[in-house]
């Protein structure tokens, strides 16, 4: 069967166009590759290996040179719905983002994704020129490229390691920047002419990122504004709101002639720290789009390429990955984070976790698409490369972190969601008591909740009662507590407080024993 954007071809050769039928037989095969994907994610987790792996062999598996035959060759509608999916796992990474731990480092992670990004581009484009024999336009290509760590391997690896907050906060916030300058360099570098004047190059892309900041920013706000204050007739509108948002600032910010890829990012960072009504159930419906729009593009990126014409590009692949990973991204992370005193375990960690993922195989479609000579060779070098090194880093950072000492022994945090009152000016907070809270144990009354707060009912084991002030609360419970308007932010920052730092929280800090982390 062959796939394109016109028609189906069948095996024969013949065209037929596409119909009820054809669209009959794409569904199957599409939910059948999704069930597959999902219980991959399961022998994914008990591997080590990274998930993206998998679903690349699962397109690799049913395309031309695999069990399904299916011919893809369309670069253009990969990277329009690469696009797509990268603008959804941008949002689900903004919506997780804890501003608490992004603020102290926000100006470590923006040197990192600018500054570090030119480092890198340098380095690794000098290694594709004089080590492989690469053009300088192609080995600018590549250098960018490559040059962009990848938002869903980096949030879908770190959040499964315990790391202290300081690391996980840099990474997850530079692969979340860092798309946007690396977009505008492989743009301008596939571009028809030639680049000249470098200053102008880079001030395009200081007005880029600040007209999407910018724009980000203010959708962002806004739409947090509007679903605190306007009452949806439907708790499954919250999530499908907050997504759209997500949607219209990477929209305006790309009309606007500014990074949609920023804009997106930070208005999803704004909705995610701004305790939304049935937060949870937003966090949930975002997460499974996540999953989906890494599972497309993944298997959609292995359908496109085509595994025998790889043997060639394979030893280029790897010089330019071991420069990469041994010299331009360490030089990277040492040179950006040298004036932030950190220390030299974290700085290893950083530079062993610069993980390439979907980002850099969406982005080698563009010399592609613009019709750049040797862009065919361009995306088998950036696709190997980014297997062989993903398959060699992911896998391994948890056994670096432990050796470094850099694991982080914090509480599991609380649950909890939030339904408004109108009528009663108040909010219904329906709080869960994960396994790894430091609530459990402590007393209704050792909650010390504002006044105008109060725990009105406990749901342990299927079973509700009203509590005293003297029931003790216990992992997998789920309690119900009344807040009113005025102290709703107060109560909610106090049974996090307690979860972390259990009843002592508030007389070792407000976090407890692991303020500090």
């Amino acid at each position: 069967m062959y796939v394109s954007s016109r028609a189906v071809r069948l095996s024969q050769g013949r065209e037929r166009p596409l119909t009820v039928h054809h669209l009959n037989q794409l569904l199957l095969v599409c939910s059948i590759v999704l069930l597959v994907a999902v219980v991959a994610v399961r022998i994914s987790s008990r591997s080590g290996l990274p998930s993206l792996l998998v679903y690349l062999g699962i397109g690799i598996g049913i395309g031309q040179d695999g069990i399904g035959d299916i011919h893809f060759d369309n670069a253009e509608l990969t990277q329009v719905i690469g696009y797509a999916a990268l603008v959804v796992i941008l949002a689900e990474g903004g919506l997780g983002t804890k501003w608490t731990e992004v603020r102290p480092i926000l100006p470590s992670a923006a040197t990192l994704a600018l500054t570090g990004v030119a480092v890198s581009v340098g380095v690794t484009a000098s290694a594709a020129h004089f080590l492989v024999g690469l053009e300088w336009r192609q080995a600018l290509i590549i250098g960018a490229v490559v040059s962009s760590t990848d938002a869903a391997a980096v949030f879908s690896v770190l959040r499964k390691i315990p790391l202290p907050s300081r690391v996980t906060g840099t990474l997850e916030a530079e692969s979340g920047f860092n798309d946007a300058p690396v977009v505008i360099l492989v743009v301008a570098f596939s571009s028809a002419g030639p680049v000249e004047h470098w200053y102008v190059l880079v001030g395009e892309i200081a007005l880029e990122l600040a007209i999407g900041a910018a724009i980000g920013l203010a959708v962002g706000w806004l739409g947090a504004w509007g679903l605190r204050h306007v009452a949806l007739p439907a708790s499954g509108l919250y999530p499908i709101a907050v997504m759209a948002i997500a949607v219209v600032a990477y929209a305006a910010g790309a009309l606007a002639h500014g990074s949609g890829f920023l804009a997106v990012y930070l208005a999803s960072m704004l909705l995610g720290n701004a305790k939304l009504p049935h937060w949870p159930a937003t966090r949930g419906f975002a997460e499974g789009l996540g999953w989906i729009a890494q599972i497309g593009m993944f298997v959609l990126l292995g359908l496109l390429v085509t595994p025998h014409e790889l043997g060639d590009d394979i030893v280029p692949a790897l010089v330019i990955g071991l420069a990469l990973t041994m010299v331009a991204r360490p030089l990277s992370v040492v040179f950006c984070l040298l004036p932030f005193r950190v220390p030299w375990q974290e700085q290893t960690l950083m530079s062993w976790a610069g993980l390439r993922g979907a980002v850099p195989i969406i982005l080698a479609t563009i010399p592609m698409v613009q019709g750049v000579a040797g862009s065919e060779r361009i995306f088998n070098i950036v696709f190997v490369l980014v297997v062989v090194y993903t398959l060699v880093q992911g896998p391994t950072l948890p056994w670096l972190a432990r050796k470094l000492r850099l694991g982080a022994d914090s509480a599991a945090d609380l649950g909890i969601e939030s339904a408004p009152l109108e009528r009663l000016r108040g909010h219904l907070l329906s709080v869960a008591i994960p396994a790894g809270s430091r609530m459990h144990g402590v007393e209704v009354a050792e909650l010390r909740l504002p006044a105008g707060a109060a725990v009105t009912l406990v749901v342990r084991d299927g079973t509700s009662f009203v509590p005293l002030p003297s029931t003790v609360l216990r992992r997998g419970d789920e309690l119900l507590v009344v807040a009113t308007d005025p102290v709703r932010d107060a109560a909610e920052r106090r049974l996090r407080a307690v979860g972390r730092g259990g009843k002592l929280a508030g007389w070792l800090g407000a976090g407890g024993p692991q303020a500090g982390h």
